[in-house]
């Protein structure tokens, strides 16, 4: 198979864009992955805890819709992995590349609604149900607006930036 012998702004061919943005995407993946596990081992020893028989039905299932939403991210956290190791040397590492990405942009949504069931079912039973609502809210709005809205915005402003003259190369009239 020939490789693409084209070349990116970054002056990197197909082949080592891919390379290049699998490592980028597996330092991101290790970050998040090791934080997934952390909570995920909590929520496990939870069930163990004498406090546990003293949940209410509702705890209990905002407990266990937790517990597997934390599985669910850690598998698809973990895909990218599978996937390189299944299809390593076949020369597929561009749709690797887009497939990881995609698998880690579900992880971080499944992430989300992790972080906001724990949040929600710890509140609760410290605090009560409708504090326990609210910071569940709170946190799934501050993980929504981190993790979605701000990447929207930079890119928004990223793109802006792109279409005016840099101040490094803009001459003395054009920044007036």
């Amino acid at each position: 198979m020939a490789e693409d012998s084209s070349r990116t702004p970054r002056e990197e061919t197909t082949l080592e864009r891919a390379d290049r943005n699998y490592g980028e995407l597996l330092q991101e993946l290790r970050i998040i992955q090791t934080g997934v596990q952390i909570l995920f081992a909590f929520l496990l020893t939870l069930a163990f805890t004498a406090r546990f028989a003293t949940l209410d039905t509702a705890q209990r299932a905002i407990y266990i819709t937790t517990l597997l939403l934390a599985v669910f991210a850690a598998a698809l956290f973990t895909a990218p992995a599978a996937l390189h190791r299944t299809l390593f040397q076949r020369g597929a590492k561009p749709e690797i590349v887009r497939t990881s990405s995609r698998l880690a942009g579900a992880g971080m949504a499944v992430l989300m609604l992790t972080l906001t069931g724990s949040v929600l079912l710890v509140v609760d039973v410290v605090l009560g149900r409708v504090e326990g609502v609210l910071a569940g809210s709170a946190t799934l709005l501050v993980c929504g607006g981190l993790w979605g809205l701000l990447p929207q915005l930079v890119g928004r402003h990223a793109a802006r930036s792109e279409a005016r003259p840099s101040p490094e190369l803009a001459t003395g009239a054009d920044r007036l």
